[in-house]
């Protein structure tokens, strides 16, 4: 599923458009905000759900090649977060929800990892 779309059906709010492409392929989700276990259980073109906002959620996210970092529960990244996704090329974004209702409504919306 392309990233724009999950973006304007679920408008998310970016945090740092105008900067990247949303035309990525999302193949999945991953939601945690342990990082060992985002390194070790998420996958490349993943939209990965957290709450946490420091500067090593763009390193776990570019080292895995993730679709993008969305940013629940009305938590924002630091300045200094957002100033290295842009260098990265990591799309950032921010929502109200919570991790269960957004990954219900990715699940809806189509969004499976296919094996």
């Amino acid at each position: 599923m392309e990233l724009r779309t999950i973006m304007e059906v679920l408008s998310l709010n970016s945090l740092n458009d105008g900067d990247l492409s949303v035309d990525t392929e999302i193949k999945g989700c991953y939601i945690g905000d342990l990082l060992s276990n985002v390194m070790a259980h998420a996958q490349a073109g993943d939209l990965w759900l957290t709450v946490q906002t420091h500067q090593n959620v763009v390193a776990v996210g570019q080292l895995l090649n993730l679709g993008g970092i969305v940013f629940l529960e009305g938590h924002l990244p630091q300045e200094e977060t957002i100033a290295k996704a842009r260098q990265e090329r990591i799309p950032l974004f921010s929502t109200k929800e919570s991790a269960y209702e957004l990954a219900g409504y990715l699940y809806k919306l189509g969004l499976e990892r296919k094996a």
